[in-house]
Order: C-alpha cells, then structure tokens, then sequence
C-alpha cells in the first residue's frame, strides 16, 4: 500500500457504488481511514478495503437528511479522531423529462440529493477542518453541470449549482488551508449509467460514440482525479471544475 495519505481520514459520501466506491477504495490503497457513507449498505466497498489491509467504517446516510448528514460526520470523528479529505459525491439522476413536464416531486427530490446533500455535508465537515487549518473537498458535479443536457433539468440544474457553490466555499475558505474543488466526469460505467441506458448495448455504444476517446470512462479514472486534487501536489488548485469526461466538453 502508498502510505502518502497514513494517518489521514476521508470522508466519501455515495461510497458504496460507482465512482465512490473507487474512490474509497483508492483512497484506501493510499494509507488513509476511510468512512464510507451511503444510504444503501453494500459489503463490496468494505470487503476491498478491508482485503487490502485498510481501516474504515461504514455509516448509513442520506445526504438530503441533516440529522443523518451530521450524525455521519461525528461518528467520523469519534471513530479517527479527525477529517482531512471529504469527497462528497453522493447524487441520484432522477426521471427523464423535458423542462414543462419535470415533476414537482422530481425536481425537489434530486436538488435536495444532489446539491443540499453537498452543501449539508460541508456545512458539518468545515468546522473540523477550519480546526486542523488544512483539508480538502471535492465535490461530485458533471458534464451536465458544465453544459446544458436535454430532458434531464434537475439534474443538470443541481450539477451547474453544485459548481457555483464549490466556488463560493473555494473563495470563503482560500485563507484557511481549506481547498475546495469539484469533479466534472463524463459518461463513466457505474450503475447510475446503467440505470440511464438501460444496459441496452445500443444505447451505450451511441454515448460510446459522442465521446471523441471513443469509450466510456472507468470508475477508476475518475477516483485518480478526486484523490489528486486532495493531494498536496494540488496545492495551488481550489475553486476549479475539473473535467473527467473523455474529451466530451471540448466538442
């Protein structure tokens, strides 16, 4: 195992699938306590880890929940005594529709997921870093935060505030060692593409073909980029929206 992250802690919310999964267990790899938080409990996250020889815990939470949001942070701490890293990725895509016919329902649900969550979730992380005077945030937004995506507009909605909002915290906490960023992957094989596709090879060849790389992204890829930017060899990047995304937005 690279110890360059032995005796820190991270945070990774939505860690029990997909690109959080990959990315727990990367952090893992790399020395560093984990707490893996998602609403559905899944052992293939925690037996990786634990495979490897790595310490973390498993805490249920729905992002959109405060009392649960702060709950998971505490028992972060009363279980490493700290947080250093806190990748909060957690997200759900909702139901397809266009803008008029989006339901109420839809709308309220997949902000409150997707941007509330985040902002929840380091509504209670920043004052334990602000105590260490040093940390790092990254959080999950999308090619759809950076361009506009038809027939998804909560999605896509929530993905462009997130961006705003890892900004605003980047330029609030930029004095206090505080580093906050934000992660833009393209069309990564995870279950939430699944679920969009309906794993109907046609589809996924067609999103295979509107990237110019000519393949979908890997969890993997997108878990180097997050762990990177909590790494001191991004000590200078805070505030950016990192694209993930095989070349998709430079069309």
């Amino acid at each position: 195992m690279d110890q360059v992250f032995k005796n820190r802690v991270a945070i990774v919310t939505g860690g029990s699938f997909g690109i959080g999964r990959a990315t727990a267990i990367l952090f893992a790899a790399k020395g560093a306590k984990v707490v893996v938080a998602d609403c559905i409990e899944d052992d293939e996250t925690m037996n990786a880890i634990k495979s490897m020889g790595g310490d973390a815990i498993f805490v249920k939470c729905d992002v959109a929940n405060e009392t649960e949001v702060q709950m998971m942070v505490e028992k972060a701490i009363t279980a490493f005594g700290r947080i250093d890293f806190a990748f909060n990725n957690a997200g759900i895509e909702g139901h397809s529709a266009i803008t008029h016919e989006c339901t109420t329902e839809n709308w309220d649900h997949v902000l409150s997921v997707n941007l509330k969550g985040a902002w929840l979730c380091m509504k209670y992380e920043i004052p334990h870093l602000l105590k260490q005077k040093k940390g790092s945030i990254v959080n999950t937004s999308s090619v759809a935060g950076l361009v506009g995506f038809q027939n998804i507009p909560a999605y896509t909605a929530s993905k462009h505030g997130l961006i705003g909002l890892t900004k605003t915290a980047a330029l609030e906490y930029a004095k206090t060692g505080i580093r906050v960023n934000s992660v833009c992957p393209g069309v990564i094989k995870t279950p939430m593409i699944d679920r969009f596709t309906g794993k109907n090879k046609e589809i996924e060849k067609q999103f295979e073909n509107l990237e110019p790389v000519g393949r979908l992204g890997e969890p993997g890829e997108v878990a180097e980029a997050v762990v990177w930017l909590c790494s001191d060899a991004a000590s200078f990047v805070t505030g950016a929206a990192l694209a993930v995304d095989g070349g998709w937005i430079a069309q």
